[in-house]
């Protein structure tokens, strides 16, 4: 079966001139594969942090049979889900939600993945593999040149003996990495990592490739200061963390308003397994909810009254708008008449027009020289 890369989607993820669901960097890798994956034998060939299906999809194409796929987004299952109805590979793929865990890796003997642009990320997945995975695994992880740099080398050489490196096509390269280096012991603490924040008095817990890792970032900070003063609907009996990244927003809010049950959501398995690990470090857990989904899809309308949002505003590389958008449409959609939406955002980006149009009236809360922290009334 040939796979047709043209007819790939992102949905249900953003769509939009720039957002491809796949590039030269995959076509790359499953070439330089192509050997390896048509002898790894019967679920021998594991692909993880495949965007929309081009490796998973593009690896059975080749004649790899049970496939098993490990994607961090929700969005990136349904997606693939989506484009091997759509291209006739159902059935073709074992389930494609796994979690990552040594478990997924037992037996594989070949791993595509794309180069994650955390070096953390790179790091985890990396030592999972080197031991968990086949003696004689092989990864062949590739990317865009203009996002890889020789410290991805290095991670790889610290869990593998060997890495090679593909020739340049198409501004596209592939690092390969073999002979596991299975007896290693990891010099830094085992994922996910934890920090303490001494300003907020805060631990905070992260696994690789999770927005900020174990710290704060400066725009959480200024949310973080201004919902402190408490003029956030002061009343509310619960609260979203939306886009909840380590859970370090949902943590807090738990810890300053005692009554408050928060329900913290990413669309990220690696970020919601850290709000829950950031939950637990600061004695929460029992207030903090922590779910994988896209958005607020799991609650329904007019539901809560305080939804507290840090958008991300980058698909992958690509700097886009969308994103944010999404998220106001459903933060609208689950505000309660009257419920408010606190935002914090990158000044230049200029999101109030949008919430005012998407969600409501809109106020200026604060602002700092980089970022933004407005809240927006859902009418009643």
């Amino acid at each position: 079966m040939r796979l047709d890369f043209e007819l790939l989607r992102r949905d249900p993820d953003v769509e939009g001139l720039g957002l491809e669901a796949s590039d030269a960097a995959d076509r790359l890798i499953l070439d330089e594969a192509a050997e390896a994956v048509a002898s790894a034998g019967p679920g021998g060939v594991l692909v993880l942090d495949d965007a929309y299906g081009a490796l998973a999809l593009g690896a059975t194409a080749l004649g790899a049979t049970g496939v098993r796929v490990h994607q961090d987004l929700a969005t990136g299952e349904r997606a693939l889900a989506r484009n091997a109805g759509r291209l006739g590979f159902t059935g073709e793929l074992v389930p494609l939600s796994i979690p990552l865990a040594p478990g997924l890796l037992g037996h594989a003997r070949v791993v595509l993945m794309r180069l994650p642009r955390s070096l953390d990320r790179l790091d985890e997945l990396a030592g999972l593999v080197a031991g968990h995975a086949a003696s004689d695994v092989r990864i062949f992880a590739g990317g865009r040149l203009k996002h890889m740099t020789l410290a991805m080398n290095e991670v790889l050489g610290a869990w593998f003996g060997r890495v090679d490196v593909s020739h340049a096509r198409q501004k596209s390269r592939v690092l390969i990495a073999s002979e596991p280096r299975a007896h290693r012991q990891p010099a830094a603490p085992a994922w996910p990592r934890v920090q303490h924040d001494a300003a907020l008095d805060l631990e905070v817990a992260a696994h690789g490739g999770v927005f900020a890792g174990s710290s704060v970032d400066i725009g959480t900070r200024l949310l973080l200061a201004a919902l402190h003063d408490g003029e956030a609907v002061p009343d509310a009996a619960t609260a979203v963390d939306l886009a909840c990244g380590t859970g370090v927003v949902a943590a807090w809010l738990a810890r300053a308003r005692p009554g408050l049950a928060v329900t913290a959501t990413d669309r990220s398995a690696s970020a919601a397994a850290s709000a829950r690990a950031t939950a637990a470090a600061n004695g929460v857990a029992d207030r903090v909810t922590v779910t994988q989904a896209d958005g607020l899809e799991l609650l329904p309308a007019a539901s809560e009254r305080l939804i507290v949002l840090n958008p991300p505003f980058h698909s992958d590389a690509a700097l886009h708008t969308g994103i944010a958008e999404h998220l106001f449409a459903d933060a609208a959609r689950v505000l309660a008449p009257g419920g408010e939406l606190w935002c914090v955002w990158n000044s230049p980006l200029r999101y109030r027009p949008a919430l005012e149009r998407i969600v409501g009236p809109t106020r200026q809360i604060a602002r700092d020289p980089k970022f933004t922290v407005t809240a927006s009334r859902r009418a009643g």
